[in-house]
């Protein structure tokens, strides 16, 4: 299952159904759980682990040094869920000490060609990375949100479960959950409807986070004023009160 030509450090914990093509490289205190293949040509570093079943394509630099001068070799990590897409040219890096020490990844993603996810960022289950899309440091994103290609986020910013940014999306505040923003720098347009159809919200849900999105991201007023009418909205639905606290938790500000 270990092609001749790839190079595994002796320290490396590798189940014993792990297929690794040619060429491949994997280094010190790197574990990597059953089922999951990896192609020719992909390099992974440690201290890092990776979970089950995933599948990592060629050039794929997995585990590497973060990219941060301030990084002195301390040994942080990155810890990989299960049932990964990790296509060409992927780039995950590992945490540093101020950010806690660890880049941890989920479960069930798709990062397509050269996605980059870099130190000490935190990303959640069920999220597609499009091509090119892009995060700096110290990142959250929630579950099932969706990063059009060549979308750059800033560092220290949080990404809402179930958003959606557009093509080549410039990302400097947080965006809402349940949200699609898009442009340079980036603007929300509205609730990720048909997002939220194709995974079975209820219309009237969606009509909720759609009255809470004119409320407090799209409207003007002062909180105290529309408070009511979202106590109201956040009584009736959850999904409401997940995205009020998302939004009054911000310390960015969100994208308007």
């Amino acid at each position: 299952m270990i092609h001749e030509t790839a190079i595994i450090d002796s320290s490396a914990k590798i189940a014993d159904d792990v297929e690794i093509g040619p060429y491949s490289i994997i280094g010190a205190d790197v574990e990597i759980d059953s089922g999951t293949w990896i192609g020719p040509h992909v390099v992974i570093n440690g201290p890092a682990k990776i979970g089950k079943d995933n599948r990592i394509y060629q050039f794929a630099s997995i585990g590497e040094a973060p990219q941060d001068l301030k990084y002195d070799g301390e040994p942080t990590r990155l810890e990989v869920g299960d049932r990964n897409t990790i296509r060409e040219y992927v780039t995950f890096n590992r945490g540093t000490p101020d950010g806690g020490g660890l880049t941890k990844i989920g479960s069930d993603n798709l990062f397509m060609a050269y996605a980059h996810v870099a130190h000490d960022c935190q990303v959640g289950n069920k999220i597609i990375f499009a091509n090119a899309a892009s995060l700096a440091g110290h990142v959250h994103v929630g579950d099932q949100a969706i990063l059009g290609g060549f979308t750059s986020v800033h560092q220290f910013t949080h990404i809402g479960e179930h958003s959606f940014s557009g093509l080549g999306t410039i990302i400097n505040r947080d965006v809402p959950p349940f949200v699609i923003v898009a442009g340079n720098h980036a603007q929300a347009y509205g609730i990720n409807k048909n997002g939220l159809k194709r995974r079975g919200f209820e219309a009237d849900t969606i009509r909720a986070l759609h009255k809470t999105f004119k409320l407090i991201v799209k409207g003007r007023k002062k909180r105290d004023e529309i408070q009511a009418d979202l106590d109201q909205l956040i009584e009736g639905f959850d999904e409401v009160k997940t995205m009020v606290d998302f939004i009054d938790a911000s310390e960015r500000g969100i994208v308007r």
